[in-house]
């Protein structure tokens, strides 16, 4: 063999393994998330057709946005609801069959994304009167603000920060725990100085430090199904929106499709 070839395989090698060992270094760094528990202040009726991809509390109303597995036309809705009840106050309709995704409530204006189709939404808080259209170059999953930008999920493991005004990336962040990188980061929340975030498919909402991107906390929400085994039907639904009430430091937390949503207190 080439001498020349052989260094650069052994320098290649080595390289590898040190890069391992930060990693391993680094993860090892990271203290365990830790276990936040929560107890439940009351359920209240919940839309069994609404497929929950986002939730917003503002001025004491629900704002809820739904998806469209079934591809029907105008299924996709964004919703102003009276939550003790149930009763929708005003609603708008996506064009055409395009999946609704998270949104958030920022100043006058409401946010909405879409799936796959690349597609956001300005509206108008007050009456949903369309602002205007913008595109991105990501799917579209979780979004909530943090007063100043937008803070958006796609799937992976990143959140990305959005101006407000140019719609447009002024940085990112990768979400990991001591366990490595975290992804099918879901919807989102901005609580307390922190990012609170469905993991898809999962019954968990951890807690993220957006100055690092390390989740600081968890909190496990398969209790709910046990203590409401009607969640469980269809059991693929799964856990789905959060919103924070700052004026009372509350949590509302419901599902795809559940009957229920929750009133919670974090402990």
């Amino acid at each position: 063999m080439n001498k020349f070839l052989l260094t650069a395989i052994l320098f290649s090698f080595a390289a590898c393994n040190n890069g391992e060992e930060e990693e391993q270094t680094t993860l090892t760094a990271i203290p365990a998330p830790q276990q936040l528990s929560y107890s439940i202040l009351n359920s209240y009726p919940h839309d069994t057709s609404f497929y929950t991809q986002g939730l917003q509390y503002a001025d004491g109303f629900l704002y809820e946005g739904s998806g469209n597995p079934q591809k029907i036309k105008n299924k996709s809705k964004l919703r102003k609801v009276d939550y003790t009840t149930g009763k929708i106050l005003k609603e708008t309709f996506l064009p055409n069959i395009l999946f609704g995704e998270g949104i958030t409530v920022l100043g006058d204006k409401i946010y909405q994304l879409t799936y796959e189709e690349r597609r956001g939404f300005v509206y108008n808080l007050a009456d949903f009167k369309l602002i205007k259209e913008f595109t991105y170059n990501t799917e579209g999953w979780g979004m909530t603000n943090d007063g100043t930008n937008l803070l958006v999920s796609d799937g992976s493991n990143l959140i990305y920060y959005w101006d407000t005004v140019t719609l447009k990336e002024v940085k990112r962040i990768s979400v990991q725990d001591n366990s490595g990188l975290r992804n099918n980061i879901n919807e989102l929340e901005y609580i307390n100085g922190f990012i609170y975030a469905n993991v898809y498919l999962t019954d968990e909402v951890i807690k993220i430090d957006p100055a690092t991107g390390i989740v600081v906390g968890k909190i496990d929400f398969a209790g709910l199904k046990s203590t409401y085994p009607e969640l469980t039907n269809p059991p693929t639904e799964v856990l789905n929106g959060i919103a924070w009430d700052s004026s009372r430091n509350r949590l509302f937390i419901t599902g795809k499709y559940w009957s229920k949503l929750f009133e919670v207190r974090l402990n």
